[in-house]
């Protein structure tokens, strides 16, 4: 029994002896790794680009959310959904639909037969991006003549000639409805706007301008959908407009995974969708950069002799 014993308490020294030595091992070639880690993400910014992500078809869901299909599973199906993806990835090889998202400032131009020159050219800022597949689509606003006007597009509208991005960046919140009931000059954008450039590699900023609305009566009760982008919401409220929405938030809503999951594509679906459509339009960005490099700047002629 002694004997046994022995053995067993000599294999147990060894293993821990050996559990020892890997985690030593480990602990000492971490260092090295985050430092060289931490080197080339400072390389990179000295570059001015940022460090590619582990998972770059992850980023792809904000810039190409129209590819991911509705998450009610009783509006799925693979074969629509894998045709519409086909019909898409047809339709950016004859048009550029650049990157942009809820808040950036966007000049659309679309062919109208009863226009002058047969195109009408809209400059406005994108408050709403919805819907998936072919039904994608975007709204743009703009006060023109000291009147709103909103003008909402079919992202893969065989119509649309040109889709420029004015200025590209985000809001402190998904939807900017509220512009509606905000001061004019909030929505206001010069149709004559130049483009601004950013530099390649550079995040996309978040502007966190803070507006303010007009006197009520609104659109909506802004007050009950806890914005961001509003800076004036109390001052317009009363005693019973602050109790009603005590009386009507969810706080334990965001405690809900299941009303999240539904929500959201799974991730599974997701890794699919990308790895069908990711080589296609990583090859549609890559000739985009090069046509843009390609152009060649012409200096105005002389009039002069």
């Amino acid at each position: 029994m002694s004997l046994v014993f022995s053995k067993s308490f000599d294999l147990f020294k060894a293993a821990k002896w050996i559990l020892r030595k890997d985690i030593r091992s480990c602990l000492s070639s971490l260092p090295e790794k985050v430092e060289k880690t931490n080197a080339d993400e400072d390389k990179m910014t000295r570059i001015g680009r940022r460090p590619r992500s582990q998972n770059p078809m992850l980023e792809y869901r904000h810039i190409y959310p129209e590819f991911l299909p509705d998450p009610n599973p009783n509006w799925r199906n693979s074969l629509r959904e894998k045709l519409e993806r086909a019909d898409m990835l047809e339709r950016r090889k004859q048009i550029d639909i650049p990157e942009f998202y809820v808040g950036s400032i966007l000049a659309v131009t679309i062919s109208d037969p009863h226009a002058q020159g047969k195109t009408n050219r809209f400059v406005g800022i994108c408050i709403e991006r919805k819907g998936c597949g072919l039904r994608a689509e975007f709204t743009l606003r703009n006060v023109v003549d000291h009147q709103g006007v909103e003008v909402r597009y079919e992202l893969y509208d065989p119509t649309i000639q040109t889709i420029q991005v004015l200025r590209l960046e985000k809001r402190l919140d998904d939807k900017l409805y509220y512009l509606r009931d905000a001061l004019p000059e909030y929505s206001t954008f010069p149709v004559d706007m130049d483009p601004e450039i950013l530099p390649e590699g550079t995040t996309v900023p978040v502007n966190p301008v803070q507006v303010k609305l007009k006197p009520r009566p609104w659109l909506e009760r802004w007050e009950r959908q806890e914005l961001k982008g509003v800076s004036n919401i109390e001052e317009h409220l009363k005693e019973k407009d602050r109790v009603r929405r005590e009386l009507r938030k969810t706080p334990w809503e965001k405690y809900d995974l299941m009303k999240q999951y539904r929500k959201t594509v799974p991730i599974e679906d997701q890794n699919e969708i990308w790895g069908e459509v990711y080589n296609q339009l990583q090859q549609m960005r890559m000739s985009t950069k090069k046509t843009a490099r390609k152009r060649v700047i012409t200096a105005p002629k002389s009039q002069l002799g």
